[in-house]
């Protein structure tokens, strides 16, 4: 990957009047969390990406205000009687920051780039309902002119499904559906998202990038509705330093935290009225177990470990902002899917019967007072995740098992993920369309996501038949049944689900809460 730290004129001219303190120039500093990546839609995978990404990038849905799906680089669509085939029209006004136009042709050629093994996409699993796409993505069909993507002309694309997907609209909204400037990449190759070289389709074009402290962006003035925009540009800050943050939010130096330290919660409340957002919305904090190392293959060891939590008190006590405890692997409220899900067995038992319980079962798995069990928790470096891993381990001592707290940005803790470089560790995750597979996908084998390398062929096979169950009832039992066997075995451990963590200040307009946590720039707007 090839970071630049050159800008464009746009940001020198968008810096300049921002120095001069014209009125009409309106900069929202964010404080975004972890480091991007990458501008490169294919090469993102944190929800800090996503943030960027949604601003610069569009595809053929977007997301509206509540973060439903609506039309964005489509005009329209039909999708055929057996929900296989869905044709699109593209809008004939939507063009690349540098004036070229945006063709059926880009998507085509962004899908093929996708699936294509050598691209390495992460998360090119979630568009794998496409004809052939998670085959060609495996290796097992070469020609990428099999992937159920074709450009009918210029502005007319036709996807063609493996079998119909109740929510193709909102899979539609992912950055995995961006298209990608084919003509820029043809002439200049990977190069094509150095900040100098750079072209996007959506309402806001990077204009600096400056790995470990920012990226800018400014207005696209070839976005098909440019003057709807209020806000000239975002200055997304990448900070771990939550705490840090939060004074500079205090300050007037940050417009909106997307963190926040959670000790403060109470006197958010009590002193920044209305500017604290913490709703409910579908995402699952996780500590995940390494399967392939032991004795973490045991599953005895992987329920003791998650017996001994006491959900209860993690988020009212040791957060202190009120996190609803998570004793299911799906959140609740995710659409075509009950209420509730799948729930561990143990879930009512009385805490202190649950301890006893966990230092049987470790007992059972050969560990004791002779033999401790020693464990590494790894977690990316903040403050809030330091407070559960410190807690945790505290609810862990009385098992007999000692811990080790190792901590890294979050680029390097994700990358030990992926590789396995860990024994037991923080995850969390933030659903990226309406549906109980985005999260069930985490444990099924052969997804990248799926860090602990868990493994169940019944697991497996249920989520296959699910995927091709056109009857949402029966496809909603096979999806929780899976559910139950991922919880029976201790897959991993889900610890709480989210609450949204935004901090806005009052002179940031048009932000709402929605289940999604997605609040994308062009409806928002700035006041003095």
């Amino acid at each position: 990957m090839g970071f630049s730290f050159k800008t464009f004129t746009g940001a020198l001219a968008l810096s300049t009047v921002l120095s001069l303190g014209v009125a009409e120039a309106k900069e929202m500093v964010m404080y975004n969390g972890g480091d991007v990546t990458s501008l490169d839609p294919q090469k993102m995978s944190g929800d800090w990406e996503d943030r960027v990404a949604g601003d610069i990038y569009e595809g053929l849905f977007t997301e509206d205000i509540d973060a439903k799906p609506v039309l964005g680089v489509a005009a329209s669509y039909e999708t055929s009687d057996d929900g296989l085939t869905w044709t699109f029209k593209l809008r004939d006004d939507a063009k690349w920051s540098d004036g070229e136009p945006v063709t059926a042709e880009d998507f085509v050629y962004s899908f093929k780039r996708l699936m294509d093994p050598k691209t390495a996409a992460q998360y090119a699993y979630l568009q794998y309902p496409i004809k052939n796409a998670e085959k060609i993505n495996k290796g097992e069909i070469e020609d990428l002119d099999q992937l159920g993507v074709t450009a009918i002309d210029d502005k007319t694309l036709e996807i063609t499904l493996e079998h119909p997907v109740p929510y193709y609209p909102s899979l539609l909204t992912h950055y995995t559906a961006y298209p990608l400037p084919k003509h820029l990449i043809d002439k200049v190759g990977d190069q094509w998202v150095q900040i100098s070289n750079i072209v996007t389709d959506g309402p806001y074009k990077p204009v600096e990038w400056v790995p470990g402290s920012h990226v800018l962006t400014a207005k696209n003035d070839q976005w098909y509705d440019t003057k709807s925009l209020d806000i000239d540009g975002v200055r997304f800050l990448s900070m771990e330093d939550v705490s840090a943050g939060f004074r500079r939010y205090q300050a007037g130096e940050i417009d909106f935290m997307t963190d926040y330290p959670k000790d403060q919660f109470k006197f958010i409340q009590a002193n920044l009225p209305g500017q604290g957002h913490f709703a409910p919305f579908a995402g699952l904090y996780y500590y995940v177990f390494n399967s392939k190392k032991p004795p973490f293959d045991d599953a005895k060891v992987r329920e003791a470990l998650s017996m001994a939590v006491n959900r209860e008190v993690i988020g009212p006590k040791v957060l202190g902002s009120g996190e609803p405890a998570a004793y299911g692997w799906v959140p609740p409220g995710m659409a075509n899917y009950p209420e509730e899900g799948a729930r561990f067995d143990w879930e009512k038992e009385p805490y202190k019967e649950r301890v006893e319980k966990a230092k049987a079962l470790l007992k059972d798995a050969g560990y004791g007072p002779d033999k401790p069990l020693n464990i590494t928790l790894s977690y990316n470096t903040n403050d809030n995740h330091k407070r559960v891993a410190v807690a945790i381990a505290a609810m862990w001592k009385p098992l007999g098992v000692n811990v080790s707290l190792v901590n890294a940005e979050v680029k390097v803790h994700y990358a030990n993920l992926r590789e396995g470089a860990f024994e037991v560790a923080r995850a969390g995750w933030l659903a990226d369309f309406n549906d109980p597979v985005n999260f069930l996908d985490l444990l099924k084998s052969g997804i990248e996501m799926n860090y602990g390398q868990w493994s169940n062929e019944e697991y497996n096979s249920l989520l296959d038949q699910a995927a091709k169950e056109s009857d949402l009832k029966k496809r909603a039992e096979m999806l929780e049944k899976a559910e139950k066997i991922a919880l029976d075995d201790d897959a991993a451990m889900p610890i709480y689900f989210y609450l949204s963590e935004n901090i806005v200040s009052p002179k940031l307009k048009g932000f709402k809460d929605n289940v999604f946590d997605k609040h994308r720039t062009r409806y928002m707007s700035l006041s003095e």
